[in-house]
């Protein structure tokens, strides 16, 4: 299934017909996620299956696979990162539905026409899998130590008072006082 095919669904008849989407995007077809990576070469796979919980709760089941191409913040070179999501969302009409869902369970509001922007819910868990401060495994790490010197050295300094110069004009009697 393409991007095209992952756009926007009716959810509670995906919920009624149990339906499961699989298949294959490109990795530039997420313009948010776009932002965070060196390039959108590549793909995610994933697989999105509707249904119900025991409880009676409609769920959707996302799993989401890529290598995403990240910039290692050490070595400053490209690498791929591995990604493997795996997310239950509970469907809710509202709101004040969000304190009914089991523990380990996500939100996701449904608007009053049942609209889901599927490839969004793709894009959203990867966006969550990019780490902060990228690293590769294998890069080097930087020896850079830390010492009390360099703290020292700037403690030494003597600190000017902004509030000096007040304090003088406080101090300083004018005539007639």
């Amino acid at each position: 299934m393409s991007a095209t095919s992952l756009s926007v669904v009716d959810a509670w008849r995906m919920v009624a017909a149990e339906r499961v989407f699989t298949g294959r995007v490109p990795l530039s077809a997420f313009d948010r996620l776009a932002g965070l990576l060196e390039d959108t070469e590549g793909e995610c796979r994933y697989v999105i299956e509707f249904g119900r919980d025991l409880s009676g709760q409609a769920t959707v089941d996302l799993v989401a696979e890529a290598e995403l191409p990240l910039v290692c913040q050490r070595s400053l070179e490209r690498f791929l990162f591995p990604v493997s999501q795996r997310q239950r969302l509970g469907l809710l009409a509202d709101e004040s539905e969000e304190p009914a869902l089991p523990e380990g369970v996500e939100p996701a509001l449904v608007g009053p026409d049942g609209a889901l922007h599927l490839l969004e819910l793709v894009e959203d868990e990867l966006i969550l899998a990019v780490p902060a401060f990228p690293v590769s495994p294998g890069s080097a790490e930087v020896e850079a130590v830390w010492s009390d010197a360099e703290a020292e050295v700037e403690d030494e300094q003597p600190r000017i008072n902004p509030f000096a110069a007040l304090a003088a004009l406080k101090d300083r009697k004018t005539p007639g006082d």
